[in-house]
């Protein structure tokens, strides 16, 4: 937890929306990454484009923008603002399809909820297309990967055992 304890609660304890009025408007970017784990011959029909679905990727892109773009209806408490970027990409793998999510923005708050969301709702539309050949999907490991930009600077998660960086 910061210094300041939590922000999102006033004195009293109630929740608020953070003020962020006397920010100055800066860069900043978040980038997320989540997984879908699946049945090998489902990664396999994502790669041939064979999902009767239709292109599942092409389409989870899309939805994980147009979360990036709505996280502040979705999310209590988040503030609006104007997102500059988001880029939505995946790497496939014999039985998992890794999903990340970088957000930019020039703006006083950061942009972490919007690549989480946008990661989320890419790994929930991938679940939705494939559903109809593999209900035993999971969608696990939704993280934060790096924050820039505002008073607290820079974050970057360590990688761990079976980090093998970007999705592709």
């Amino acid at each position: 937890m910061s210094e300041r304890g939590l922000t999102h609660l006033d004195p009293l304890g109630r929740a608020r929306m953070v003020d962020v009025t006397p920010k100055d408007p800066t860069h900043r970017r978040a980038i997320a990454r989540g997984r879908v784990s699946m049945q090998p011959e489902t990664a396999s029909l994502v790669a041939r484009g064979a999902i009767s679905k239709g292109d599942v990727l092409a389409v989870a892109r899309v939805a994980g923008i147009q979360a990036a773009k709505r996280t502040p209806d979705l999310i209590p408490l988040c503030h609006p603002l104007l997102v500059g970027s988001v880029l939505v990409n995946f790497r496939i793998e014999d039985d998992f399809i890794e999903v990340e999510a970088q957000v930019d923005t020039i703006d006083r708050t950061g942009v972490e909820m919007e690549a989480m969301t946008a990661c989320s709702i890419a790994c929930l539309t991938i679940y939705d297309m494939c559903k109809s050949a593999d209900r035993a999907m999971v969608i696990s490991e939704l993280t934060l990967w790096e924050k820039t930009g505002g008073r607290s600077g820079t974050y970057r998660r360590q990688p761990g055992p079976g980090d093998d960086g970007l999705a592709r």
